[in-house]
C-alpha cells in the first residue's frame, strides 16, 4: 500500500493497463572465482579467503539452460543457486530464476551479457525481458549482448514472498489510504498489521534476506557464473538503486551500467516519500496543462490549482460514495487514487486517464479501476502477482520506516501537502507501511561513491513523478565516475520511450563507441 515506493518502469504499468482496459551458454567462459575481497555497506559478511572458500561452490556452478516453453519462444531459462544468508553461506540456499535471449549478431562481435532489471522492488525482470526489452531494445544492442534477466530473491519465480490470498489482497487494496477519522485510521493500521503478519506466516524463511544488498551480491554470482569479467547492466527505477548498490560493493567489476530513473540512496524513507509527493505534483501539473488543451478534459481549464482541487474533491467524495464498475468491485477512493498515480508514470496514458475521469464523474468507475489493477498487477481473473508483497519486504529491509505511528504521519502531513496539494496526504500515509513489519531494517540511508568504478551513466527525466529529477543529479554527483544524462520530458524513465537523443546516447555508451560526457542534455 506504500505506493510512493513502488518503483518500476512506466512500460510495465502502461502495457498492463492497455490489456486490462481493452478487456473492460554455448561458448561460456570459464566461471570466475569467488571474490577474495568484498566491500559491503552493511558489514557482517565474510571477507578475504573465507569468502572465496565459502562462495566458490556458487561462483563455480554450471547453469543448465533450456527452452522456456511455448509461451516464451526464443528464450532460454535456468535456475541459479545462491546462499540464503551471505553471512553464513553454508547455512542454506535459495534458487533464483533466470532467462536470456542470446545475442543475435556474429559471435565474434559479442560484448557479453547485459543484465536488465525493471525496478519495483518486486517487478519481474524475466517478464520485462520477454515482454518488453527483447522487443524494444535497439537491434544494435541485441545483436551484441545476450540479454539476461534474473528475478531477484523474493520476486516472481525466485522463491516469491507471499502475504495474502487474492481475495485478501482485494480487501487490502480497498482500505482507505487517507483516513479521515479514527475509525478509518484503525482500519488502516489493522490492514497493515494483517499484511505484515501474513508475510511472516507464509514467507518467514526468506523475509529477512531479500534486501537490495543481498540481491546485488546475487548479481555478482550471476556475473561470475556467466563468465563475464565485468557486469553490464540496465536498471530502471528501483533497479538503479540495485545497480548503484552493486557498484558500491564491487566497483572494480563495473562494466557499462545504465541507471535510468535514478534513486538517491542518501535519503531517509520519509524524505524520499516527500520528494516523491513533489514529483507526482510536478507530473500532475504537466497532465493538467495537457488536459486543459483537450476538449474532453473532465477537470476544466481553470489552472493547475483549481484542477487539482477538483480532482482531490472528486477522490475524497468516493470515500462515502464508491462508484459502480463493470466488475463486482466498486471504485473506492483508494483504488481511484491508485489509478490516477498509475497514469502519471507515462504521458501516453494521459488520454486514458482523461477518459477514466470523465466516465467516473459520470458514475462509471470501470476504467479507473482497470488502471489501479494494472498498477497492482491484478489480472482479469482476480489473481495478483507478488509485486506488492516483494515490494514491502525489500523496502522494509532497506530503510528504517518513515513513520512509527499515525501520530507521526499526522504531524508530517502539512509538509507533504505543501509540496503536493493533490497527493501529498496519500503519500504521507504510505510512509506508515513498514511500521509494523516483522523484521528489522538491515540497511540505512547512505551515499554511494563506488570509487574506482568505470564510468556509470545516470539518466534523469525532468518531470519524472516517481524518481524526481534531483535524485538523478544527486546520484551522479555521489558516484565517483557518475555521468548525468538529462531528459527534458515527462514520464518515468527515458530509455526506449521515444527520445532518439536519449536512445543514441545510451546505445553509444553500451556499445563502447563513446564515453558519456559529464553532463549531457536531451529533449
Amino acid at each position: 500500500m506504500d505506493l510512493s515506493r513502488l518503483l518500476r518502469t512506466s512500460g510495465t504499468v502502461a502495457a498492463a493497463a492497455v490489456l486490462l482496459i481493452s478487456a473492460s551458454a554455448a561458448g561460456r567462459a570459464t566461471p570466475a572465482a569467488a571474490p577474495a575481497h568484498d566491500r559491503d555497506i552493511t558489514g557482517g559478511y565474510l571477507a578475504g579467503a573465507d569468502a572465496a572458500r565459502s562462495l566458490s561452490p556458487y561462483y563455480g556452478q554450471q547453469l543448465r539452460w533450456h527452452s522456456c516453453g511455448s509461451g516464451a519462444t526464443g528464450f532460454e531459462c535456468a535456475t541459479m543457486r545462491v546462499p540464503l544468508d551471505y553471512a553464513m553461506p553454508r547455512g542454506g540456499e535459495i534458487k533464483l530464476a533466470l532467462s536470456r535471449q542470446k545475442a543475435t549478431g556474429a559471435r565474434s562481435r559479442r560484448l557479453g551479457s547485459l543484465l536488465v532489471n525493471p525496478g519495483g522492488p518486486g517487478g519481474s525482470a524475466i517478464d520485462y525481458l520477454q515482454r518488453y526489452a527483447a522487443k524494444n531494445y535497439p537491434a544494435s544492442v541485441r545483436a551484441r549482448y545476450d540479454l539476461v534477466a534474473m528475478d531477484p530473491r523474493g520476486v516472481a519465480r525466485s522463491e516469491p514472498v507471499t502475504c495474502l490470498t487474492d481475495s485478501e489482497m482485494d480487501a487490502y487494496a480497498q482500505v482507505e489510504q487517507t483516513p479521515h477519522n479514527q475509525a478509518e485510521i484503525r482500519q488502516l493500521v489493522a490492514a497493515l498489521k494483517k499484511f505484515a503478519a501474513g508475510c511472516a506466516a507464509h514467507s518467514g524463511r526468506v523475509l529477512g534476506h531479500v534486501s537490495t544488498v543481498e540481491a546485488a551480491r546475487d548479481m555478482d554470482v550471476l556475473r561470475g557464473v556467466l563468465g563475464d569479467g565485468k557486469l553490464h547492466y540496465i536498471g530502471a527505477s528501483y533497479g538503479t538503486f540495485l545497480g548503484a548498490t552493486y557498484a558500491g560493493l564491487f566497483p572494480s567489476r563495473v562494466g557499462r551500467l545504465v541507471l535510468d530513473g535514478a534513486l538517491d540512496p542518501s535519503l531517509s524513507a520519509e524524505r524520499a516519500n516527500r520528494d516523491q509527493a513533489a514529483g507526482f505534483q510536478t507530473a500532475f501539473a504537466s497532465f493538467a496543462r495537457d488536459c486543459a488543451r483537450q476538449s474532453d478534459c473532465p477537470l476544466g481549464a481553470s489552472g493547475t490549482a483549481a484542477m487539482g482541487g477538483r480532482l482531490k474533491s472528486f477522490l475524497t467524495g468516493l470515500d462515502a460514495h464508491p462508484l459502480p464498475t463493470a466488475r463486482s468491485r466498486p471504485l473506492t477512493e483508494s483504488l481511484a487514487t491508485t489509478g490516477v498515480i498509475a497514469a502519471m508514470y507515462d504521458q501516453d496514458a494521459w488520454p486514458t486517464l482523461r477518459k477514466a475521469l470523465s466516465l467516473a464523474m459520470e458514475g462509471d468507475g470501470s476504467v479507473l479501476l482497470a488502471l489501479s489493477d494494472a498498477y497492482y498487477e491484478r489480472d482479469a481473473h482476480g489473481s495478483y502477482s507478488n509485486l506488492m508483497a516483494a515490494n514491502a519486504a525489500v523496502n522494509c529491509l532497506d530503510l528504517p520506516t518513515a513513520f512509527h505511528s499515525p501520530d507521526d504521519v499526522r504531524r508530517a502531513i502539512p509538509a507533504f501537502n505543501k509540496v503536493s496539494p493533490v497527493l501529498g496526504e496519500n503519500l504521507a500515509w504510505g510512509g506508515l507501511s513498514c511500521a509494523y513489519w516483522p523484521t528489522h531494517a538491515t540497511g540505512r540511508a547512505h551515499r554511494i561513491t563506488a570509487r574506482g568504478a568505470a564510468p556509470i551513466l545516470v539518466v534523469g527525466t525532468t518531470r519524472d513523478p516517481a524518481t524526481p529529477y534531483p535524485w538523478a543529479r544527486s546520484l551522479a554527483h555521489q558516484l565517483s565516475s557518475g555521468r548525468l544524462l538529462t531528459y527534458d520530458g515527462d514520464g518515468h524513465t527515458a530509455y526506449t520511450r521515444g527520445s532518439s537523443c536519449v536512445d543514441n546516447a545510451i546505445d553509444s555508451y553500451l556499445l563502447g563507441t563513446t564515453t558519456p560526457p559529464a553532463d549531457q542534455h536531451c529533449s
